[in-house]
């Protein structure tokens, strides 16, 4: 792999109450899948050029629930590259959400975020859409990558 760094990504933002899908304005652990998916297109498009094409997750941990509210950062970053595919890690931290139980409109940061999920994916960038230059690339492909 060459010494340039590898791209990181970052979003921020509120759980509204269209992303309530269960009892009790809680949201679907397919919220924050859809966060990470746009934060591996982030990372592609940083490296590549190219929008690339989300391939398998490794693991996903959903370790604390969420809420329509909710305020959630999500940071990712691209680890190791192949020819092909790019290896990334995701953590999703809740950071602040409503305070109901003090009036309809209260809310506040969390002096402490929460770690919410934890994930790790691979990207997949087909060599004829790489539109930028790097150094060798490690072998880590996965099969047919």
């Amino acid at each position: 792999m060459s010494d340039e760094p590898l791209p990181t990504a970052f979003i921020r933002l509120r759980l509204g109450q269209e992303d309530a899908h269960y009892g009790g304005n809680l949201v679907a652990g397919a919220k924050q899948l859809e966060v990470i998916g746009d934060l591996i297109t982030e990372l592609a498009m940083r490296y590549d050029g190219d929008e690339g094409l989300f391939r398998a997750y490794e693991s996903v941990e959903f370790l604390a629930p969420l809420y329509a509210g909710d305020w959630i950062e999500a940071r990712g970053r691209m680890v190791s590259v192949g020819r092909t595919s790019r290896r990334c890690e995701f953590e999703v931290w809740k950071v602040g959400g409503s305070r109901p139980d003090i009036s309809e409109s209260a809310a506040e940061f969390l002096d402490e975020p929460v770690l919410t999920c934890r994930a790790v994916g691979t990207t997949v960038v087909r060599a004829e859409h790489q539109r930028f230059r790097h150094g060798s690339p490690a072998r880590d492909e996965l099969p047919g990558g």
